[in-house]
């Protein structure tokens, strides 16, 4: 069988950055190269535990959190705004835990954060089955969002420093459908629990059902490498030479040696530190980038967040079972009813990250997420009409939803994320994608904590209005502040110019 050779052309060439080295295809001694360039297993290690993030946010955040707020509700007697702090308070914690924690990879480096906030969450998320009261069961879903939001930079980074610059938003989306497998998954795995275990104090098993799986995630995170790209940035050559032949081991080995070029090396034979606070977001090079990271995603988080959290409760409204509960039993009933519409809806968001993993590269970034956020607005347009004269027309309703599941993932949920992690240089990317992460989710808590309120005060199709300006806003935001970032990261800053 022939080996992957030490090619004086391919090798030899003098020192390479980590994504040349990463982008490299292997070549035959006889200079016979392969035709596709394929993921090493360390690459596909460091995916899949990145994976594992975005579903646990999408079982907890999403899906978990709809099917078990009745419950919640009813066994510790909570009043209305007790009932909207449970609700919002997880996405509280994304927000704080994105800029607090996930500035902190660009500190102490990508794998000790990656292990950090899975660990952080399986612990909340043990605690939260022993809640007792009120109090301790806010602090333990704060808890929970707190690392949910550090995952939100890191699992993007561990991923997109990885992986070769061709295929790289897919690779990124694809780990960011689990989000949506996740609300699939909280939604089926709330009405199984409620199947079996027909109680009110069934959501605590519904919870204790994900602590095994987050344990092995949080072993497995201590086996991959740091990202090579974060440490030439903080000037580790040697370390990152090391740490990107373990990211590239493969059998034949190719490249054999590593040795890459210092690329803030200053002219003059110093170094050109980068400055690392939130701040430089801000400065003239970076506002751009800011502007596109945090404005569009902020608008998106407004209707999505709050269509997915609260798709059970207006499903339940518009069927006609919201009538007042007053036993268990009709309770149980009314929790399963609503958690098997919200599982048929959430399969349009798993149709619509995976037509985006089939477009990003083809289409870009920015033409999806203006053309996604149009598709949502009619979408959501759609399930209003389905409400006038105050009868409910359930087909355009299922229509409207159905759409807006599928362009909100097919564009900007999918999009905004895919962004934030991309537009920033390596030495401030934690801060950018963290920090435009937590602006999101003001937009996501400010929907979460008011919905019930604006339901009962202005009607669902009022609400729906509002969340059409939102969505028409952030197409035109995008369009505003488009910077395209296909291609090799190293690259994309340059881009980040005024357009004329």
């Amino acid at each position: 069988m022939n080996e992957l050779g030490s090619n004086p052309a391919s090798q030899i060439s003098g020192k390479k950055s980590v994504q040349d080295y990463i982008d490299e295809i292997p070549m035959w001694p006889d200079g016979t190269k392969l035709t596709k360039l394929p993921l090493t297993g360390m690459q596909w290690r460091i995916w899949g535990l990145a994976v594992a993030g975005k579903f646990f946010e999408g079982l907890v955040a999403i899906g978990l959190i709809g099917i078990a707020l009745p419950l919640i509700i009813h066994e510790f007697a909570l009043s209305s705004f007790q009932a909207s702090v449970v609700t919002s308070i997880v996405l509280f914690g994304i927000l704080i835990g994105a800029t607090a924690l996930g500035g902190m990879a660009d500190i102490f480096g990508r794998k000790v954060m990656f292990i950090a906030e899975m660990a952080l969450f399986t612990f909340f998320l043990l605690a939260l089955t022993f809640a007792q009261n009120f109090y301790t069961l806010v602090a333990c879903l704060f808890g929970i969002g707190v690392a949910l939001g550090c995952d939100y930079p890191t699992a993007h980074m561990v991923i997109s420093e990885a992986v070769p610059s061709r295929g790289r938003g897919g690779l990124v989306l694809g780990a960011f459908a689990f989000q949506a497998i996740g609300a699939i998954s909280g939604a089926a795995l709330g009405f199984g629990v409620l199947s079996v275990y027909p109680a009110l104090d069934a959501w605590r098993w519904m919870f204790a059902a994900a602590i095994l799986p987050a344990i092995a995630v949080v072993s497995g995170r201590f086996f991959v490498c740091d990202s090579a790209h974060w440490l030439v940035s903080r000037g580790r050559l040697k370390e990152a030479e090391a740490e990107t032949h373990k990211l590239l081991k493969r059998e034949p080995q190719y490249p054999k040696v590593v040795e890459l070029v210092d690329p803030h090396a200053a002219q003059h034979g110093g170094r050109d530190e980068p400055q690392r606070h939130i701040a430089v977001l801000f400065d003239k090079s970076h506002i751009r980038a800011t502007l596109l990271a945090c404005v569009p995603w902020f608008l998106q988080d407004l209707s999505t967040y709050g269509i997915g959290i609260f798709t059970p409760v207006i499903l339940a409204a518009t069927i006609g079972t919201a009538t007042a509960v007053k036993d268990t039993p009709g309770l149980i009933h009314k929790v399963q009813l609503s958690a098997e519409g919200t599982m048929m809806l959430d399969i349009l968001l798993v149709v619509g990250i995976v037509a985006a993993i089939l477009l990003v590269e083809r289409a870009g970034r920015i033409k999806l997420q203006i053309a996604g956020f149009i598709g949502c607005a009619v979408g959501l347009g759609l399930a209003a009409l389905s409400m006038l004269g105050g009868g409910h027309n359930m087909p355009l309703l299922f229509l409207g939803f159905m759409l807006f599941n599928f362009m909100t993932n097919m564009g900007p949920n999918a999009q905004t994320y895919l962004l934030a992690g991309e537009v920033f240089p390596t030495a401030i990317r934690g801060y950018g994608a963290g920090f435009a992460a937590s602006v999101a989710k003001i937009g996501a808590v400010a929907t979460a904590f008011g919905f019930p309120i604006l339901l009962k005060a202005i009607g669902t199709p009022t609400l729906l209005v509002f969340l059409i300006i939102s969505s028409l806003l952030g197409a035109a935001a995008t369009w505003a502040f488009r910077v395209e970032t296909r291609g090799a990261l190293k690259d994309v800053s340059s881009r980040v110019q005024p357009q004329v």
